[in-house]
């Protein structure tokens, strides 16, 4: 079975296709309409048929250099020339070097008389002769219905509709054939869908007074291409298509951090801020900073070197400068500069996917490497929140698609959890910061921590943070005996203690003088002592001496008297002398 499946790969071969150059329809369509072959494009009323058409061609002659032949048959050339210069292009310069014919074939009912069967011989010569004298390539028929509007016998007309198409197929030639969409088919006579090889339809649609423009390709013979419905845009530049339906998860994870924009939170974030390509949320009320966090980031961007594009829709870009000016933030001389570029509107403008794909084209464009969104809760005004949810999605997977580091602003209700989004986006991003107001003695001040960041560690402390007139200032967290302080209270708790700690400084040093004193009189006390047992000493040995001397006077006179009286003496003094002295120093090292 493998190698069956092999050999089946091997011998397809892909259908050749004639891209269109409009933005995102070749990528829908895997390539383009099918080379050679006709493509029906049906729609209601001003949905952007001949437009599409006519940008067919444009393209082609412009990029390609396939050129074209425009056969009209409800403008003349004049208007329809003068119709699309707006749009920046230029068909009589086209016309004029032979690289586009536009041919008018006026059906009027009022002039035509018919008689007897007929065919559209006369429209198959006119035809072949446009595109044989450019050497066309590709074929815009605009529109037929204006064909069955002027001629009757619509049997006859509808065979020679399939003749046509087979003629231009035989032709070799890329053709767009326009219809008007009918009640229950695509097309009001319900042929051309089916003898069509591709069959593109567009919705112009209104709900709640919204309007949004959609595509659809209903079928392509011979190859595949995506079935959902896209939103379009026609704005200055033509057409532009937005082909993410789905969110993909191939994109790639960057390693390398860019900064909030804000040192003290950049220290929360692991001390190196957001990945880029990232995605960041910031959630909380009203008045607790949002915009200013985010107009931080947008700073940091901006004083990198890098573009920034800012999508606003609450305040005017005017006023976003004005206010960020009173912060210290200077964000008009990024927009001077070419780094900064706002783009604001009310949600209500149009709908969800039409700000969608304006976003799109806005960051192909400016290829912005950060983009600031806020708020994204707003959006809930264009769509439900289903809606909102899966535009954010798509929204989200194509800035990391791009590696474009992505801040999300989101308004909480009040009384609703904080831990939670209107529009239910909070799984979708990689950091989540919470912003919330901590009320405490009667006043309200603003605290910040991080829910979530995936990928690296960061803080789980929740730190007041102040809005001064140099920016956004984290205050160190401070802990007091009934848990975290903010605000006066922690103003209050700082000076308590730093009256008690001075307090206690002071009671040290009397405490320390004291001893000092005690001291001082204790050894004034030992000297005191000293002295008198000195004196005392003194005292003694003088004494001593004195009776010493005494004693020994004592025994002489004894001695002298017993040598008197017997002989013999001198041996006895001698023996009493001896033992007086013996006496007299014993009596000395006593005292000592």
């Amino acid at each position: 079975m493998g190698t069956i499946r092999k050999n089946i790969r091997a011998s397809r071969t892909p259908l050749p296709k004639s891209p269109t150059g409009i933005s995102g329809l070749d990528e829908i369509t895997l390539g383009g309409l099918p080379r050679g072959r006709p493509t029906l494009v049906c729609g209601g009323a001003g949905c952007g048929k001949s437009l599409f058409g006519i940008e067919f061609l444009v393209r082609g002659a412009t990029q390609f250099n396939e050129n074209g032949v425009l056969m009209t048959f409800e403008e003349p050339v004049r208007d329809v020339t003068q119709n699309v210069t707006s749009l920046g292009f230029d068909l009589d310069s086209l016309v004029a070097r032979k690289k586009l014919v536009i041919d008018h074939v006026r059906v009027e009912r009022s002039e035509i008389e018919e008689a007897g069967d007929y065919d559209l011989e006369g429209l198959f010569i006119r035809l072949n002769y446009a595109i044989d004298s450019v050497g066309a390539k590709r074929v815009v028929l605009d529109t037929l219905e204006s064909l069955f509007s002027g001629l009757a016998n619509h049997a006859i007309l509808r065979a020679e509709l399939r003749r046509l198409f087979g003629w231009l197929k035989e032709k070799g030639v890329t053709a767009i054939i326009t219809g008007e969409r009918g009640e229950a088919t695509l097309t009001r006579q319900g042929l051309e869908e089916y003898v069509s090889d591709c069959v593109i339809s567009l919705d112009h649609r209104v709900i709640e007074q919204v309007s949004t423009r959609r595509l659809r390709v209903v079928k392509y013979r011979g190859s595949t291409h995506g079935t959902n419905e896209y939103p379009f845009l026609i704005d200055e530049d033509g057409i532009s298509v937005l082909p993410v339906t789905s969110a993909g998860l191939e994109h790639q994870a960057s390693s390398e951090r860019v900064g909030t924009g804000v040192k003290d939170l950049d220290s929360m974030l692991g001390g190196k801020g957001y990945f880029r390509g990232s995605s960041i949320l910031v959630s909380g009320t009203a008045g607790t900073g949002k915009s200013t966090l985010a107009a931080h980031f947008a700073d940091a961007a901006c004083r990198r070197g890098e573009r920034c594009l800012y999508f606003a829709f609450e305040e005017s870009p005017h006023q976003i400068l004005r206010n960020m000016r009173s912060i210290g933030l200077d964000l008009g001389r990024h927009v001077a500069s070419g780094k900064l570029r706002f783009h604001a509107s009310r949600p209500t403008l149009y709908g969800l996917e039409t700000h969608l794909a304006t976003v799109h084209k806005k960051i192909a464009d400016f290829q912005p490497r950060a983009v600031v969104v806020d708020p994204i809760s707003n959006l809930a005004t264009a769509g439900s929140l289903p809606e909102v949810r899966a535009m954010l999605l798509r929204l989200v997977d194509f800035l990391k698609m791009r590696q474009i580091t992505a801040l999300l602003t989101n308004l909480t209700s009040g009384g609703q959890t904080l831990e939670g989004t209107d529009v239910s986006v909070s799984s979708l991003v990689d950091t989540w910061l919470l912003l919330r107001d901590l009320e405490h003695n009667g006043e309200r001040n603003r605290g910040i921590y991080v829910l979530k960041s995936r990928g690296m560690a960061h803080s789980n402390q929740v730190r007041e943070f102040l809005i001064t007139s140099r920016g956004i200032k984290l205050v160190d967290v401070y802990l007091g005996p009934a848990g975290m302080l903010t605000g006066s209270a922690r103003v209050a708790q700082v000076a308590r203690e730093a009256a008690d700690e001075l307090k206690g400084l002071k009671e040290v040093a009397r405490r320390q003088r004291l001893l000092k004193q005690k001291r001082q009189a204790m050894e004034a006390q030992v000297l005191a002592l000293r002295a008198a047992f000195e004196a005392e000493r003194e005292e003694v040995l003088s004494e001593v001496a004195i009776d010493r001397l005494r004693r020994e006077k004592a025994g002489g006179d004894r001695a002298e008297m017993a040598r008197s009286r017997s002989a013999g003496t001198g041996t006895a003094r001698g023996n009493e002398n001896g033992h007086g002295m013996a006496a007299v120093r014993r009596d000395r090292e006593i005292l000592r």
